[in-house]
């Protein structure tokens, strides 16, 4: 039992915490709901890359003769990365930048991994989906909007925890998720909202808890350079990025890593002098297959020169997490059902905040008109008290914008 005090505390605590992250939270949600389905999405608008359809037998062409093809569209760009489509391992998605150093500047080609042939030049820093992604992972300020987000994120972790424990005294007198229909507008919104937030309590908390861990991820991969790789970097401490023309084969490469990690697809390759690489390795990400594995990714480390294996470390705790918390944000576990109930429980997270900030501003106009009420008659003012009264909880009185339970990032 919360004495009055702490109530006061968890209940300033749970309204300023609401106020401060519920407008970006409107908007995560916002933006987030079309990501859910990015996929079907963009085969909807015609702008997923599709490779035509060939025997199962047909053979793959070498990975040199795939990034020779990309490369020969951009001679004066360097290739950072190289990926298979997440369903389709028939076509390689090249990216190329105008130095190896993270940049918003990319090319992309995707080219055929049977014929070598290029299908398409996808634009992803671009169009609607552009738009939406970019305002939910950084608000177009980088770093700086990320680790914003981030903070944002903890503040609604801050406002479920505080609304869970202020929900709990202002249920003991109601049935738990009663709306009570018979009241005012202003009770009946407060119930709904507050129905709304328990409902999606635990989803709330996951994904943003997730979105939050997601923002950290520049930071993540930075630590893991400086804290790991440069163990294993230090025999070519000194050394220049190994340059394209002094480079050995890259099939040559990527057979040597799979063979490293039986049982394992390829995920993506970083090249020497990225970000997530070293300036004299071909870094291969490997992922397994089974649904859960899939997500977690184990580098091998090949010499841009030699192709041969120098080191196959395992990835940190806390890269681990990162690799599992991003498709959990998405809910892409579990195919078109999750996704489904993904945006189901977003929209009704939109419904928990929209009301939570309709009811801060309704308590801010009461308020305003109780007090010019009580200037012309005290008999006015506490009729008016009666008539907007609300159960005498300090959950009740918090007002704020998010419910004693809701959100997420």
């Amino acid at each position: 039992m919360l004495s009055p005090t702490a109530l006061r505390r968890w209940s300033w605590t749970h309204k300023w915490s609401s106020l401060v992250c519920t407008v970006f939270m409107l908007l995560l949600c916002l933006t987030g709901l079309p990501l859910i389905f990015h996929h079907e999405i963009g085969h909807l608008l015609g702008t997923e890359v599709e490779a035509p359809a060939m025997p199962a037998t047909t053979p793959r062409a070498s990975l040199d003769q795939v990034l020779a093809t990309a490369q020969a569209l951009h001679p004066e760009r360097v290739v950072q990365f190289a990926s298979h489509a997440e369903d389709d391992d028939n076509i390689w998605f090249v990216t190329l930048t105008p130095t190896p150093a993270p940049t918003d500047d990319f090319r992309s080609v995707a080219v055929d991994a049977r014929t070598a042939q290029v299908l398409a030049q996808p634009r992803f820093d671009e169009g609607f989906m552009h738009v939406m992604f970019k305002l939910h992972v950084d608000l177009f300020a980088g770093l700086p909007g990320k680790l914003f987000l981030g903070f944002m994120g903890l503040l609604l972790l801050v406002a479920i925890v505080t609304g869970v424990v202020l929900y709990a005294p202002f249920m003991r007198k109601l049935a738990f998720g009663e709306v009570r229909r018979e009241r005012s507008t202003r009770v009946k919104w407060l119930d709904l909202h507050n129905l709304l937030g328990i409902v999606t309590l635990v989803w709330a908390f996951v994904v943003g808890g997730t979105g939050m861990i997601n923002t950290w991820a520049d930071l993540l991969i930075k630590y893991w350079q400086y804290d790991q790789l440069s163990v294993l970097l230090k025999p070519y401490e000194g050394q220049p990025i190994v340059p394209a023309a002094e480079r050995g084969p890259l099939q040559q490469a990527l057979e040597a890593a799979q063979a490293q990690a039986p049982g394992t697809k390829l995920s993506f390759i970083a090249f020497p002098g990225t970000a997530f690489s070293s300036p004299h390795h071909n870094t291969f990400f490997l992922r397994g297959n089974e649904p859960l594995t899939s997500r977690l990714l184990k580098p091998v480390l090949v010499d841009a020169r030699t192709a041969e294996v120098t080191a196959s470390p395992q990835l940190p705790w806390y890269l681990t997490a990162l690799l599992v918390s991003q498709p959990l944000h998405f809910g892409d576990y579990g195919g078109m059902p999750m996704k489904i109930l993904w945006a189901l429980l977003d929209i009704a997270t939109l419904a928990v905040l929209g009301s939570g900030l309709y009811l801060w501003l309704r308590k801010g106009v009461q308020a305003h008109n109780t007090s010019n009420t009580s200037t012309t008659s005290p008999m006015a003012a506490a009729t008016a008290q009666g008539h907007t009264s609300r159960p005498t909880t300090a959950t009740a009185r918090a007002g704020s914008p998010l419910p004693r339970t809701e959100g997420r990032a």
